[in-house]
């Protein structure tokens, strides 16, 4: 009983030595849940749906020191809630973000973009 114990132990505190039978029981374990177990268990580890913005097209991105600037198109922002528009359409692009700030981009005197400042996570 006490050989089962040590064993036992051994599996438990990873003592055996490299290439003995135990060792490689004990990583042929991991291997296995590793790869058998994502058809049994269920991690819920899937992405967020989101769907593709219809004018994705008139985004532009470019990095800068602490995150990206996204460009978007004044078109792509019609409602009044102009953060709240403007994740909406960065958000399908960039996953989940939080907007540090924004401005607006005028030529000659009309709205036809907004920059948006998003750091890093």
């Amino acid at each position: 009983m006490k050989k089962i114990w040590q064993t036992f132990c051994g599996y438990i505190w990873w003592t055996h030595p490299r290439g003995s039978l135990h060792y490689d029981v004990m990583v042929t374990l991991i291997l296995l849940f590793i790869f058998v177990a994502p058809f049994f268990i269920s991690f819920n580890d899937k992405p967020v749906e989101r769907a593709p913005h219809p004018i994705a097209g008139v985004i532009l991105v470019s990095p800068d020191k602490d995150g990206f600037i996204y460009q978007v198109d004044a078109a792509a922002v019609p409602g009044k809630d102009v953060n709240a528009e403007l994740l909406r359409v960065i958000e399908p692009i960039a996953g989940e973000v939080e907007i540090s700030r924004f401005e607006k981009v005028f030529d000659h005197g009309k709205l036809v973009a907004y920059k948006v400042w998003v750091p890093r996570r």
